[in-house]
């Protein structure tokens, strides 16, 4: 991490985060992202996937890839957030 940045999150950059191998290869953009009733936050590409696709990474590794999700560091408990496309604004619902 950059320490001349601050970091956007109320959650230490080392949080554990779920996404996708997609994510991850850089091979689509995070499109949907949740943040569960539990705490845990969830950035997908927007398919469905099976286990084996499933990662666990930093909230600061997700970040790093695409920090356009700074946008939804207030996203409650129980919201969501998606866009059509990478240059599209996010929707939370």
């Amino acid at each position: 991490m950059n320490l001349f940045r601050k970091f956007p999150f109320n959650e230490k950059p080392n949080t554990a985060i779920f996404t996708c191998i997609h994510i991850i290869n850089k091979e689509k953009p995070i499109l949907f992202v949740t943040h569960d009733n539990d705490g845990y936050w969830q950035f997908l590409c927007g398919n469905n996937h099976s286990e084996d696709e499933s990662r666990i990474v930093s909230l600061e590794e997700i970040y790093n890839i695409d920090n356009s999700i700074k946008k939804l560091v207030n996203l409650n408990y129980g919201q969501s957030a998606y866009r059509k496309d990478e240059k599209s604004k996010w929707i939370v619902k």
